[in-house]
């Protein structure tokens, strides 16, 4: 009788546990967080895609400490996330601007500028490029005479 009893108490027990684990909310099977919405390019340009066939080049650039890149512009759409570091961005004569890890950065679209990594350690960067098959993501501004 005594074990009968041990059973049952045991048995309500479990049932209650199970019950108690049965009622916590299952995880969302997809998070989606929005890192940037936006309509213009970091210096006001409209946003706009090239008209036809595109390419959409994903790339991850490495950037060590100390590094600044040459002047350069983008003919077509690009967009960069920091994934580590910090990045300044000069464009041409106007301001500069510091973007952290995290944020998501709209290039200009044929505009010279140039990036610096800021601080002791590396700038790691995804970036999207979309343009015509083929084209170049980046054009080098030429050595003045």
């Amino acid at each position: 009788m005594i074990r009968l009893g041990f059973v049952a108490v045991l048995s309500v027990a479990f049932n209650m546990v199970g019950a108690a684990v049965a009622k916590e909310p299952a995880p969302p099977a997809e998070v989606v967080t929005e890192i940037a919405r936006a309509t213009k390019t970091a210096t006001g340009q409209p946003i706009t895609l090239p008209q036809g066939p595109l390419e959409v080049v994903a790339s991850i650039y490495t950037l060590a400490p100390g590094v600044r890149l040459p002047e350069h512009k983008h003919p077509y759409p690009r967009y960069a996330y920091i994934l580590e570091g910090q990045l300044m961005v000069q464009q041409g004569d106007s301001a500069s601007r510091v973007y952290h890890a995290g944020e998501f950065v709209i290039e200009s679209v044929d505009s010279w500028h140039f990036g610096a990594t800021v601080g002791a350690v590396p700038v790691k960067l995804l970036v999207i490029d979309q343009l015509p098959p083929g084209a170049e993501v980046t054009i080098n501004r030429p050595p003045a005479p």
